[in-house]
């Protein structure tokens, strides 16, 4: 049983991860099944496995669970058909019958320490707040402020993580542009926001 769950994994990891036109910071992470296309990552951020990145921005410090999809390509609605075929850009259908750009008009923001449970999905545009959590299976159709906790479909505020001075005071210290080393000396206080704030 236990050789088997480890073959299991082992193939799992083995597809790789595809990742195009894309900045990965050295620390970061991509597991296997993910398709990143003209998107850049910060520093510590991984995304689990199976997930879609499209035309993004994710900043640093980010936890995104597996099969999660953000800014996924769009189909152009003023074009005579949705379909690729009409379109200029490789996909999984060989046939062409035209070749028309059709770039995506817009960029997705996911701020940094996000957390985006699995299964999510992330509509192209959106703008995640610094801070904030998307629950597993949540459809985000809209910005969603610093620090809240989002949940259903479509997405709504369950609620805000902290009072809004603590929130005031964590988006003004911009933890998540300190150094490795200074990160390391605060690190013990990351469980307690107000003797973190104390210690900045």
């Amino acid at each position: 049983m236990r050789v088997q769950y480890f073959i299991s994994k082992i193939l799992k990891k083995l597809r790789g991860a595809c990742v195009k036109n894309s900045v990965i910071d050295r620390n970061s992470k991509i597991n296997s099944g993910s398709l990143i296309v003209d998107s850049d990552f910060g520093r510590f951020s991984y995304c689990g496995y199976d997930c879609t990145v499209i035309n993004s921005d994710i900043g640093s410090f980010c936890s995104i669970g597996s099969k999660v999809s953000i800014g996924s390509d769009s189909h152009p609605l003023s074009f005579v058909s949705t379909s690729p075929v009409f379109l200029s850009h490789r996909d999984s259908l060989k046939r062409k019958f035209a070749r028309h750009d059709y770039l995506p008009k817009y960029r997705t923001i996911i701020g940094h320490d996000v957390w985006i449970g699995e299964s999510a999905h992330i509509k192209a545009g959106v703008s995640i707040g610094i801070g904030a959590v998307v629950g597993m299976n949540a459809v985000v159709t809209k910005d969603v402020a610093p620090y809240s906790v989002v949940a259903g479909n479509p997405a709504r505020i369950i609620k805000i993580r902290f009072e809004k001075d603590i929130v005031d005071e964590l988006l003004n210290s911009k933890w998540w542009e300190l150094s490795d080393e200074r990160l390391l000396q605060l690190g013990e206080y990351m469980n307690n926001p107000d003797l973190f704030l104390s210690k900045i």
